[in-house]
Order: C-alpha cells, then sequence, then structure tokens
C-alpha cells in the first residue's frame, strides 16, 4: 500500500507526524511551509526528522512531482492536519500546491482521500466545504479525539484520533480501547 501524507499548515502537525509512525505502508510525504514552521514551534522534532519517516519526500511547490499525476499509482491520500483553506482549495477545485494537486488526483481517479480539519470554531463557509468534499467521497475525520478510552496523556488523544484515521484506511490498529 502507497499512502500520500500532506501535513498542511494548521495547528496540530503531532498527528501528521504519529500517523506517518503507525502506517504499515510505503509513505508519500508533502509538508507546505508553514506547516514546517510550526512543527518547529508546537515539537521539538526537526522537519529532516520528519522526512525520514517517510520513503519520498516532495516539495509543496514541486508540481513536477510524480503525485501530481493520475498516472501516477499510490492507494490513497490523508492530509492531517488540514487546514481549512486547503480543503477551501480542494472544494473548489484548486491545484495550486503539490499537495492540492495530489488531491485533486484522488478526486478524478477516485482513490481514497482524508481530510483531518483541526480547526475550532468553524464558520458557515467551512462546514460548507466540508460538506462540499463529503459529498464527493472524501472522508471528513476531525481530529476530535474521543473521551471514553479515558486518555490520561496528549498522545494517548492523539492516538484516539490517529487510530480513527487508520480506520478510514482499512488498517487495523490498536491505538485506542474501542467502545464495548
Amino acid at each position: 500500500m502507497k499512502i500520500v501524507i500532506g501535513i498542511s499548515g494548521a495547528s496540530g502537525v503531532i498527528y501528521g507526524v504519529s500517523l506517518m509512525k503507525a502506517l504499515e505502508a510505503d509513505i508519500v510525504l508533502v509538508m507546505s511551509k508553514t506547516a514546517k514552521d510550526i512543527l518547529r514551534y508546537e515539537t521539538d522534532l526537526a522537519v529532516e526528522s520528519v522526512y525520514q519517516l517517510a520513503d519520498e519526500v516532495f516539495e509543496d511547490e514541486d508540481m513536477f512531482a510524480p503525485i501530481a499525476s493520475g498516472s501516477n499509482r499510490f492507494d490513497a491520500m490523508v492530509i492531517v492536519p488540514c487546514s481549512e483553506s486547503t480543503v477551501a482549495k480542494i472544494a473548489n477545485g484548486i491545484s495550486d500546491t503539490l499537495m492540492t494537486r495530489a488531491a485533486a488526483v484522488c478526486l478524478k481517479e477516485h482513490r481514497h482521500l482524508v481530510l483531518v480539519p483541526r480547526e475550532t470554531p468553524v464558520s458557515a463557509i467551512m462546514l460548507e466545504n466540508e460538506l462540499k468534499v463529503a459529498r464527493l467521497g472524501v472522508a471528513i475525520v476531525p481530529a476530535s479525539p474521543g473521551f471514553y478510552p479515558k486518555p490520561k496523556t496528549v498522545q494517548e488523544m492523539v492516538d484516539f484520533v490517529v487510530g480513527r484515521i487508520l480506520d478510514q484506511l482499512g488498517q487495523p490498529n490498536e491505538m485506542f480501547d474501542r467502545w464495548s
């Protein structure tokens, strides 16, 4: 399985990093410039250490990267976290970065696309954009941890969301205690 991971410029880069650590797949990574800045602000991680979690890395400005073409085979894409600006671009067919172009490839090639928005509160425009892509078959997995597993750490809350993303990709996982 080959999964494209996009880490866009929204708070919550730890979700993307944790997903990459948990995935059992070949990982193609695209990080926006803002995501790299947020990584330095929110974590003690270096961009290079995140790159090492991927099998391939492309810059968001590289519109000649293989994943910009529908003829390049990959199984799914997850944008985590996904800024509402990125959701808006995808919802309206704007492919001005590699990340939004790869998402457009998912839509036109009928590949699985998962968006993990991390913003609150949300406006009516944001909700309309999410509804628009959901109607196209995109899975919207808000970065909203469940509390029934009684998390004791921030990482356990992150793991809940990552586990739900893995569920969307059909990957078995035990990232959190499930409802029983």
